[in-house]
């Protein structure tokens, strides 16, 4: 028997089923997206067989979409929460215009953001999909704004390198480096802090991941007052230029995937603009 108060284990202990919850209709089995969850019968629960252990991508779908939360998948199950009240928590017009409200910030308070504000932000994003749940995203927050400004500098020192190539956006350069000597920062607009996304560099599909993981970090910002811009010039340099790869000091074999500026919007947006008109083919 589990410790855990009324789960019965099944024999190979990798799932936690509650008998007396369990309605055996075989959702668990139908959503596994490796097919490996055996459904129940009249005398079993549901299970996986020992040699489909090692092929679960602990995603937990089977416990995600038990309608009586029957199941357990036994992994790290002192961080399960209790199930939502509810499937949705947000009526679908207000989470709509939560996302057309969502603005790029490019003005930034100095005050910095508080380092726990910044793990709840980061622990949300964690739910984010991965492929095949790998979930490969790690993250380098440059918390210090001495150290973002930093950063910006070293990109604007790759701006100086390119703007005298044949880099199709050699006029836009040379622009920049023009702001950034006339005392406007160019590269990080002044954000107090600078979020870094990272994946495997063997990982092919990773850093798609770890643009899905950002987004999560951009929607769900503003719900705490601040603000994100995607650090685009930053994310172009740190794949070129040396020297700002040694500033972001990476763990070994991991790859800058991409950054967002971060910190509390100097001013607030009022209204939403308007966008180019919905374009649709239909298959």
């Amino acid at each position: 028997m589990s410790e855990h108060a009324g789960l019965d284990i099944t024999p190979n202990h990798f799932l936690q089923i509650d008998a007396a919850l369990c309605t055996r209709c075989g959702r668990c089995a139908a959503v596994c997206p490796m097919g490996i969850v055996a459904p129940a019968g009249p005398n079993v629960l549901p299970f996986v067989k020992d040699e489909d252990v090692a092929r679960c991508l602990r995603c937990g779908h089977c416990e995600a979409f038990c309608p009586t939360q029957a199941l357990a998948l036994n992994f790290r199950l002192e961080e399960r929460p209790a199930p939502p009240p509810k499937a949705r928590t947000l009526p679908p017009p207000d989470l709509a215009l939560h996302l057309k409200s969502r603005r790029s910030i490019r003005r930034f308070l100095p005050d910095p953001v508080p380092r726990e504000t910044i793990l709840e932000i980061l622990d949300a994003a964690r739910y984010a999909p991965s492929g095949t749940n790998q979930q490969p995203v790690q993250w380098r927050v440059v918390f210090d704004s001495k150290a973002v400004r930093k950063i910006a500098a070293l990109t604007v020192d790759w701006m100086r390198l390119r703007a005298k190539t044949d880099d199709p956006l050699g006029h836009l350069l040379v622009q920049l480096v023009a702001g950034w000597d006339a005392g406007f920062d160019v590269a990080c607009l002044g954000a107090p802090h600078l979020i870094v996304a990272h994946v495997p560099a063997d990982n092919p599909i990773a850093p798609v991941d770890a643009i899905i993981a950002l987004t999560h970090v951009d929607i769900l910002t503003p719900a705490y007052g601040l603000g994100t811009c995607w650090a685009g010039f930053v994310s172009a340099a740190a794949a070129m230029h040396e020297p700002l790869q040694k500033e972001l000091a990476l763990p070994a074999g991991r790859n800058f995937a991409y950054a967002l500026m971060l910190g509390r919007p100097q001013f607030k947006p009022r209204s939403i603009p308007r966008r180019n008109p919905l374009e649709v083919t239909w298959g």
